[in-house]
């Protein structure tokens, strides 16, 4: 066997090695995202910090976005196969556990009382509520809902998800309390939990109003 043979047959069990690689990882059925896949979000992503004084309303958050994060949902994967599951479960975006990437959630986290003048804003940005909206915030690109991660992955809309389909499209019911979070920010210079952005529910007192979606 020629030298020149061997570097050729050398070279092509290289190629074979990388696609074998990447062909595993697209075979996860895993929320992606713990650095076993290569083709997902690794470890080491951070939130990006917020620029100038945009800020989402926290009020609509904790009522009708986070309660999206908790319910079972059905998901399909690549493969054909479906199931059911929530975007907080181990090994998806489970603030403990969770392999998703940057964004994570604290399951247990309980609501604030945004209408309680002792609960002053030091008490809010404290809280578990509080981590949760600031890490979904960093998958958001304000005023570009499709275009933000947070929806633009579970609907695998020109990025990978290791956790599946989970929204079909923009019309599913729960896809939508995400979009018209991101498109109502919080009114300029006010706090994002103050009582001048409860405007997104159906009465002023958000804890005993409908969550509007238009």
């Amino acid at each position: 066997m020629t030298e020149q043979t061997q570097r050729t047959r050398r070279s092509a069990a290289t190629v074979r090695s990388i696609v074998a690689a990447a062909a595993a990882g697209l075979g996860l059925a895993s929320c992606g995202g713990g650095g076993s896949n290569p083709l997902d979000n690794p470890d080491s992503l951070s939130n990006p910090a917020l620029s100038g004084n945009q800020r989402l309303r926290f009020s609509y958050f904790q009522t009708c976005v986070f309660p999206v994060f908790l319910a079972q949902l059905p998901i399909r994967f690549a493969n054909g196969t479906t199931a059911v599951n929530t975007c907080a479960a181990s090994g998806c975006h489970d603030n403990t556990n969770g392999t998703g990437g940057a964004f994570r959630v604290i399951g247990n986290a309980q609501p604030i009382d945004l209408t309680n003048p002792a609960n002053t804003a030091d008490i809010i940005r404290a809280s578990d509520m509080y981590k949760n909206f600031y890490s979904a915030q960093g998958e958001v690109v304000f005023g570009n809902p499709l275009g933000s991660r947070i929806l633009a992955k579970p609907m695998v809309n020109g990025v990978l998800h290791g956790g599946g389909l989970v929204f079909e499209n923009a019309q599913d019911a729960n896809a939508r309390f995400i979009q018209y979070w991101i498109n109502n920010p919080a009114p300029a210079g006010t706090d994002e939990f103050s009582s001048t952005t409860f405007g997104m529910f159906t009465s002023n007192i958000p804890s005993t109003s409908n969550c509007k979606t238009q």
